[in-house]
Order: structure tokens, then C-alpha cells, then sequence
């Protein structure tokens, strides 16, 4: 038995650790496989991140806390994969390549910045650092990669599509992590006000006598403009790029349904609660509707602003507990939407769709 198993791997080992170059051919099967594994080192990464977030609302900073470990664990399979595909050209062209090796690189790169950055300056829990903006950055470039090289270079079928769609919501989980700062913040004060907090007594302490400044230490038209200019991008992306009615909408509803299904499960194991942006699923039907009837800028922009805005006065209606979303930044926001829907328009009628569709 154990000769026989040495024959059946042997071949394998040889075929798939040997040299080779960027769009080496590679079979439907070794392709599913391949980015089944991309798949697996994001939904790691995913559980790590989503769960950091919420321990840094709960506890003082560990470095070896269990999200940390479980995202080194994604990030660890992630370079794996990285050196695999420069290695033996398997599964990617040039371009998928460099940008997978792009966001690896940054991405390692910021871990020791960031733990030299909290050795000198101390605690830091916000999301908006520069060592932490590298995190989110790098990870963003890399399912750009990956997201690339996927819809190249699968085969046709169900499985494209559903991966391609799980690519982009783990594309606009990463947009959406740094707005995760805010979304426990609102919550996280409102229950230090009303004496309930559910942080422990050496975060509590450490927030100090001013603890708006230490939980939120960001101006509030951060919330709605990095979302309107990130969220609208990926979103719009996805809708152009793959091509199918609803893309938008079900890549939403699968980064809401994770964003619920954690809710619950942190909630039950003693973490704090989160804000979930629920307005961004009318945010995904506008710009799936706008696609699909080809409105002009002039008629999808506006629609689309007044989901999200319109989105944050509903859900003002059942909670006061939302992070600011001030009325002033509309006016900004438009501008954002109109130059965001007016590229994305140019883009579509140029040849950079046609070369970007091409392998390199």
C-alpha cells in the first residue's frame, strides 16, 4: 500500500514543485484546487480579523491572542501559496502574480513596523494607523491578485461564478474593516456611559478621562466618506466585471450575512457588540439597478448617495446607536460618487477592460 501511494505522489510532486514561469498551463482541477486553498487562507484570515477587532474592544493588546494566531495561520498559507505560484508559474499570469506578491509583501512587511509601533508609542486600537492601514492594504491587493487570476484562468462553470463572488466579499470585508473602529466605538461608549461596559477594567482604564478621543480617535466624516469612495468601488467592480444581474446585491448579502452570523457568535462568548452597516444592501440593489438600466452618471450617482444616507435615516429610526454619518459630508460624498460612477464609465468604453481581461 504505502508503494503504491509513493507511485500515485511521486509524479504529483515532481509536476507541481518544478520551475516554471507565469501562465505555465495548468489543469481545471489543479486550478480549483489551488484557489480552493486561496480560499481557505481568506476565510482564516477573515475569522482572525473580524475576531482582533472586536478583542481589542474587549481586552488590553496581546500579541499572541487566539485571533492573532488564527490570522498567522490564513497569512501563513497565503505566502505559501505566493511561493508556489513564483515558483512554478502555475495558475496566474504576470500580472496576477506581482499583485499577489505585492500584498503579501506589505502586508509582512507592516507586522514588524506595527509591533516596533506599539514597543515605542504603547496601546494603539485604532484602525487608522499607518502600520494597520498597510494590513488592510497589502490584504486588498493580494484578492486582487487572486481575484485576477481566478476569473483568467478557471474553467467555465457554477464554481467561476460562486468563488468569483466569495473573492469580492472578502474584497469588501477588507474595505470595510477599518469602519469596524466606529462600528464598536458607538456601541462601546454608549455602554461605558450607562455603566455596562463590557471591556475590562485595564482597557477601561487606559481609555482614561476622555475615553470618545481613545475609542473613536478619528473625525466623523471618516465613517461615510471611506465608505461611499471604497464600498461603491468593489461593489460597482464586482457588478461591471462579472457581469450578472444581481452581483452587487448577493456579494453584499454574503458579507452581511457574515457580518450577522459573528455578531452573534462574539456577542455569545462574552465580546462586545458591533453596529452592522445594514444600509448597504440598498446601497447594492441601486447600483445593481443603475448597471442594469444603464443609467447615466447624472441619474445613478444621485440614486446611490441617497441610499446610503437614506439607509442611515431608516436605521436611525429603530437605533440612535450609529456611527456618525453628518449631513454636511454630503455634498463631498456626491462629488466622490459622480467622479467614482464617471471613471467607472470611462473605464468600461476604453480598452482598459480589454487589456485587463487579457493575460499578461
Amino acid at each position: 500500500m504505502r508503494h503504491s501511494f509513493v507511485q500515485n505522489v511521486a509524479p504529483l510532486w515532481r509536476t507541481y514543485s518544478s520551475p516554471g514561469a507565469p501562465l505555465r498551463a495548468t489543469s481545471a482541477r489543479a486550478t480549483q484546487v489551488i484557489y480552493g486553498l486561496w480560499l481557505t487562507a481568506f476565510i482564516l484570515k477573515l475569522i482572525g480579523s473580524g475576531w482582533d477587532i472586536a478583542w481589542h474592544f474587549r481586552y488590553l493588546r496581546d500579541d499572541l491572542a487566539p485571533p492573532h494566531i488564527i490570522n498567522t495561520i490564513g497569512t501563513m498559507l497565503a505566502v505559501g501559496l505566493v511561493m508556489f505560484h513564483t515558483w512554478t508559474g502555475y495558475a496566474v499570469d504576470r500580472l496576477s502574480l506581482r499583485l499577489m506578491q505585492a500584498g503579501v509583501g506589505t502586508f509582512l512587511l507592516a507586522i514588524p513596523l506595527d509591533l516596533i509601533n506599539h514597543r515605542l508609542f504603547g496601546l494603539d486600537i485604532t484602525a487608522w494607523s499607518p502600520t494597520h492601514a498597510m494590513l488592510y492594504l497589502g490584504t486588498a491587493v493580494m484578492i486582487m491578485g487572486v481575484l485576477r487570476g481566478w476569473l483568467l484562468l478557471a474553467p467555465a462553470g457554477k464554481l467561476l461564478n460562486w468563488m468569483a463572488l466569495g473573492f469580492w466579499a472578502f474584497l469588501l470585508e477588507d474595505v470595510m474593516f477599518p469602519l469596524g473602529q466606529q462600528e464598536y466605538g458607538v456601541l462601546a461608549l454608549d455602554a461605558l456611559r450607562n455603566g455596562r461596559t463590557t471591556a475590562a477594567a485595564e482597557l477601561v482604564a487606559v481609555a482614561g478621562p476622555n475615553p470618545e478621543t481613545f475609542i473613536v480617535p478619528v473625525s466623523s466624516w471618516v465613517y461615510p466618506l471611506w465608505m461611499i469612495m471604497t464600498v461603491t468601488m468593489v461593489l460597482l467592480a464586482a457588478r461591471v466585471i462579472i457581469g450578472k444581474r444581481w452581483t452587487a446585491t448577493t456579494v453584499t448579502g454574503l458579507y452581511l450575512a457574515y457580518r450577522i452570523g459573528s455578531y452573534y457568535l462574539l456577542v455569545a462568548g462574552g465580546f462586545p457588540p458591533s453596529y452592522i452597516p445594514v444600509m448597504l444592501l440598498g446601497v447594492a440593489l441601486a447600483i445593481d439597478v443603475s448597471v442594469s438600466m444603464k443609467w447615466p452618471t447624472a441619474l445613478a450617482a444621485p440614486l446611490v448617495l441617497a441610499a446610503y444616507y437614506g439607509g442611515v435615516y431608516l436605521t436611525l429610526q429603530v437605533t440612535p446607536l450609529v456611527p456618525d454619518f453628518p449631513l454636511l459630508s454630503m455634498p463631498v460624498a456626491g462629488v466622490l460618487l459622480l467622479g467614482i460612477w464617471a471613471g467607472a464609465s470611462w473605464i468600461q468604453n476604453s480598452a482598459l477592460v480589454a487589456r485587463w481581461s487579457r493575460p499578461v
